[in-house]
């Protein structure tokens, strides 16, 4: 018997009728659905029309621009600014994979080691977010200046030797260099890698870490074999919610770098308000959004799970 007969079947003694659910049942998830809907459409799809339209108009403030289908933006733009390109997913991608470093040990801890302490320990992992992103960002101005006891623990410990080596920093300063950018980065995207790391790890159950510990597995290979293939969804989400919205930042790269440390989103940030080259600052909005979302569903494919948190 099933709910899709429209004539009811007699029914056996106390066996439940099944009816066909009302029209206005059928309907209430899709009522609920048209609010997200119609927000997506007026805040998200819209306004990525109007940009693309954007991206292939000729013009000028003072004349005005005008739809000529002028995709060649999309070229000049790139050839002009890959540097920047460049630039921004290298910082990006160092910021990630130290949140990665940085975030996996302290979710870890949260999750199997708080105990009671749990609770304050999300809460401080959050605190940042208490406060504005710019008086965070420009925080890291006097934690990283000359004289700071950083910089100075830094040049002490022969750091700063290692990092002038590879380029990151000149002489015996962090500030204005690629350094400050990528601690800023990483300081302020910290929390979007520890928190899904934690909601995979604390759903991991404590019988399989029990199970491995019978089968006499020392506490590396159970790490290895169970605890951080089942938090791979936590690693997976943690690292696109981090590494996504690095690459297109600007304002650690205002805040904390030079003219040599620009990103791809202070390009845009200019062509947008100080050239107002329109076309090229969408284009170039365009180009880093093809990138990125190429790398990230390259990384999904290849990280092998799809039950991200």
């Amino acid at each position: 018997m099933t709910a899709t007969l429209t004539k009811e079947a007699p029914a056996a003694a106390g066996e439940p009728v099944l009816r066909k659910p009302s029209t206005r049942k059928r309907l209430v998830p899709y009522w609920l659905l048209f609010p997200g809907i119609v927000w997506l459409l007026v805040f998200f799809a819209l306004p990525m029309v109007y940009q693309a339209s954007t991206s292939v108009q000729t013009g000028s403030l003072e004349k005005g621009f005008e739809v000529t289908w002028h995709f060649r933006t999309y070229w000049d733009a790139f050839q002009e600014y890959w540097p920047q390109f460049v630039r921004s997913l290298l910082y990006a991608g160092t910021a990630t994979l130290l949140c990665l470093l940085l975030g996996y040990p302290l979710a870890y801890l949260i999750a199997f080691k708080a105990g009671r302490w749990r609770n304050l320990l999300l809460v401080l992992v959050i605190a940042p977010f208490f406060t504005s992103f710019l008086i965070r960002t420009l925080a890291w101005k006097t934690i990283l200046a000359d004289d700071s006891l950083v910089v100075d623990a830094l040049n002490t410990l022969h750091v700063l030797d290692v990092t002038n080596w590879l380029g990151w920093t000149e002489g015996n300063r962090v500030l204005a260099t690629p350094m400050a950018v990528v601690c800023g980065l990483t300081y302020n995207f910290l929390p979007f890698m520890i928190l899904p790391l934690y909601t995979s790890l604390e759903r991991i159950d404590g019988r399989l870490h029990e199970a491995a510990q019978d089968l006499y597995a020392s506490p590396a290979t159970t790490f290895r074999k169970v605890t951080f293939p089942l938090s791979m969804p936590g690693v997976v989400s943690g690292t696109l919610l981090t590494f996504i919205p690095a690459s297109g930042d600007y304002v650690n790269a205002e805040l904390l770098g030079s003219t040599d440390t620009k990103m791809v989103g202070n390009v845009i940030q200019s062509q947008f308000l100080r050239v107002l080259d329109y076309p090229t600052a969408a284009a170039l909005s365009f180009i880093l959004m093809a990138i990125v979302l190429g790398m990230v569903t390259v990384y999904i494919r290849r990280a092998g799970t799809e039950d991200l948190v």
